[in-house]
């Protein structure tokens, strides 16, 4: 096999439409991620670098499903010319299998949760909070509409969005940096593929929420990125999520996917003699129950939770030849949690 080569966005698409089976994979499509693809392969491994000495791929090999080693393989020589060990975020639980199998330390590290649309109802009383919270929004005048392909490169539509953006951090504190490499993006090679909904209330834009495509089995839509201004009135998320749901709904979308939160949903551990880390097991467990100032995770859960998903899945993370120091850092200072 010849020298990995680099892979452009459209080709990157076009992988995906055959082969993305992760709910997460179009997170790939970020910008600042390297995708490897190995000659004579259709089929390609997405990663970032992180400090001098470590590379994470994230959502494990793209490809046919026969061909994951292959792909797998290809990146870890590729890591090993550069001097690199490797790192895995958001594995399934059989990407996390095959990389247990070459050598890795494997732990969950939160879950992924799921929406069938399928005779999927905001009806009954299980749902009453959620429909009190549309309603208060509709009622305070919050206005939700999906944005037409193009208008979103709008200059004043940028510039309300962007507007958005800087107010939501600014309401998260100064210490607080936005979080990178897990969640979606505005712009970015992905930006075409993507669609944007916006609440606009008292004719000021306060909040959006962007979907990315999903292919695979359950084929549909991500909910990968949310911001809301903190003068938005109680509810705009709420109505932002439920308006897209029901566009997906009429389009006889199969699954609506909330996306990945870390920290949450402990207890599924591999089955089988697979390695794994005690240490970072407690540390990755302390962040969710105690690490709400370096990421909301409890927030987030109890957020996705609230719309009854059908489907929660685990995730993994995983580090060639042991865990250390240096590559958990790494990729704290790569998802920008530190």
């Amino acid at each position: 096999m010849t020298a990995p080569a680099a892979l452009g966005d459209d080709e990157a698409v076009d992988v995906l439409r055959r082969h993305g089976r992760h709910s997460s994979a179009f997170l790939t499509m970020n910008s600042g991620v390297r995708r490897m693809a190995p000659d004579g392969l259709d089929g390609f491994a997405a990663y970032r670098e992180s400090g001098r000495r470590h590379l994470f791929e994230l959502c494990g090999p793209v490809c046919a499903y026969g061909d994951r080693e292959r792909v797998l393989v290809a990146l870890l020589e590729r890591a090993r010319g550069d001097r690199r060990r490797v790192g895995a975020v958001q594995l399934s639980r059989d990407d996390a299998l095959l990389h247990a199998d070459h050598g890795f330390v494997v732990n969950q590290l939160g879950a992924s949760f799921s929406i069938a649309l399928a005779d999927y109802s905001l009806r009954g009383q299980r749902m009453v909070k959620v429909r009190n919270m549309v309603n208060r929004a509709r009622r305070e005048g919050v206005v939700v509409r999906e944005v037409p392909p193009g208008e979103a490169d709008d200059p004043a539509r940028a510039a309300a969005l962007d507007h958005v953006d800087a107010a939501w951090l600014r309401a998260k504190g100064r210490h607080v940096k936005e979080l990178d490499f897990l969640i979606g993006e505005r712009g970015g090679p992905g930006r075409p593929y993507r669609r944007l909904f916006t609440a606009v209330h008292e004719g000021r834009t306060v909040g959006y929420v962007s979907y990315s495509p999903v292919f695979g089995a359950r084929t549909g839509w991500l909910y990968d990125l949310t911001r809301r201004s903190p003068e938005a009135p109680p509810g705009t998320v709420d109505l932002l999520f439920a308006t897209g749901l029901q566009q997906f709904q009429e389009e006889s979308c199969g699954w609506l996917h909330l996306g990945f939160t870390p920290f949450v949903q402990f207890g599924d551990p591999l089955q089988g003699p697979v390695p794994s880390s005690t240490v970072l097991r407690r540390m990755l467990e302390l962040l969710g129950s105690r690490g709400q100032a370096l990421y909301p995770a409890a927030a987030q859960e109890s957020f996705k939770l609230k719309w009854r998903p059908q489907h929660i899945e685990p995730e993994y993370l995983a580090f060639q030849n042991g865990v250390s120091v240096a590559a958990v850092w790494n990729l704290l200072r790569l998802t920008r949690t530190v």
